[in-house]
């Protein structure tokens, strides 16, 4: 299961806003640029001031972020914008973003800064054996439990928790812990996916 499996209602509430952007001359590419710049804008303002209450901004930015990823795709697929160079900002955008996202986590108290550059650098894996299985022959795998949109989810949920104080300091490296466990899970069911869809190579 995944927030992914939303994303088909949530083009259907955003197709208005998206053709409006179309007839004005927005961009697939100049969205995908833009939420990734503004993902580095936040996570950079939380690394230098980490305090509780900024970190309320994160969920609402991640829900921002989600609608942005979801106008950029149907900007290119229904608006004849697909390109070479919009596939390249699409992926590396998005794990630009989570990396920037993730990172203030790690100047907060009690936090352990290698279980989260372990999310970071197995959150890149898990989206490069996405992209990798379509390469292979398959489909772009986007399966869960922790995929691109749960991982926008969880983000924006931790930020919300910080925000109100709600997360007690000895409970951040359970917490990391169980995120690159469901990163790995996630991980292994994209390969298996993608082994059951693309036939064997055979010599």
């Amino acid at each position: 299961m995944s927030l992914y499996a939303l994303k088909p209602a949530f083009q259907s509430l955003l197709r208005p806003l998206v053709e409006r952007l179309f007839r004005v001359g927005v961009t697939a590419n100049f969205i995908t640029i833009l939420a990734a710049l503004l993902s580095v804008l936040l996570g950079a303002t939380l690394w230098l001031k980490p305090i509780a209450p900024l970190f309320a901004l994160l969920p609402l930015w991640c829900l921002l972020r989600m609608a942005l990823n979801a106008v950029d795709g149907m900007l290119a697929r229904e608006f004849g914008q697909r390109s070479v160079l919009g596939g390249f900002l699409n992926e590396l955008g998005d794990v630009v973003s989570d990396a920037a996202l993730l990172a203030p986590f790690m100047k907060l108290a009690g936090t352990s800064a290698t279980l989260v550059w372990g999310a970071i650098c197995l959150s890149i894996i898990s989206e490069l054996v996405g992209i990798h299985a379509a390469a292979a022959g398959g489909s772009r795998r986007y399966d869960g439990p922790l995929g691109k949109s749960d991982r926008a989810f969880v983000i924006g949920l931790l930020g919300l928790l910080v925000a109100l104080g709600w997360v007690p300091t000895i409970s951040w490296i359970p917490i990391w812990a169980g995120f690159c466990l469901l990163v790995l899970l996630t991980t292994a069911r994209r390969i298996r996916a993608a082994l059951y869809e693309i036939p064997p190579i055979r010599n």
